[in-house]
């Protein structure tokens, strides 16, 4: 399975904006400059993510972005549904309960549809499990004392 660079782009831009959570709006710029990201890039992911109501936005001069819930309440899998529209792509797996087959013709007969199944199902509950809490919190521990929270 491979995340595509905008879903990687919006999951740290997310973490990065969770550190900040309650301090009040960050810039676009601070985030893109803290995690090596394209500012005009990272403009396209966050008018995804508002238009999915996991940011806010304030205009001005002390605007910017922040989270529209507590870093707790926002999972991995919210993220990715809000800029790709599904968490996985195999025309046999949808969105919901991961049992509709639509667009797959040989439902019947396929040997490998039990596992990509499996597959969804598990990854669902692993990514609808991940908040950015988890994440953010992950990585305080492996950072030493002093050190700095970029990758």
């Amino acid at each position: 399975m491979k995340f595509s660079a905008k879903e990687q782009y919006g999951l740290r831009a997310m973490a990065e904006l969770a550190r900040y959570y309650g301090q009040g709006p960050v810039s676009l710029a601070e985030v893109a400059q803290a995690e090596g990201l394209s500012l005009p890039y990272l403009e396209q992911i966050a008018a995804d993510l508002r238009r999915a109501g996991l940011l806010e936005s304030r205009r001005g001069a002390y605007g910017g972005y922040m989270l529209a819930r507590p870093p707790a309440e926002i999972s991995v899998a919210d993220i990715i549904i809000a800029l790709e529209g599904s968490l996985v792509q195999v025309p046999c797996v949808a969105e919901g309960d991961g049992l509709d087959s639509a667009g797959c013709d040989r439902e019947g007969i396929c040997v490998t549809r039990g596992v990509w199944l499996n597959v969804y199902q598990h990854l669902v509950e692993l990514l609808d499990s991940l908040t950015l809490a988890d994440l953010i919190g992950q990585k305080c521990a492996e950072t030493e004392p002093g050190g700095s929270y970029g990758h």
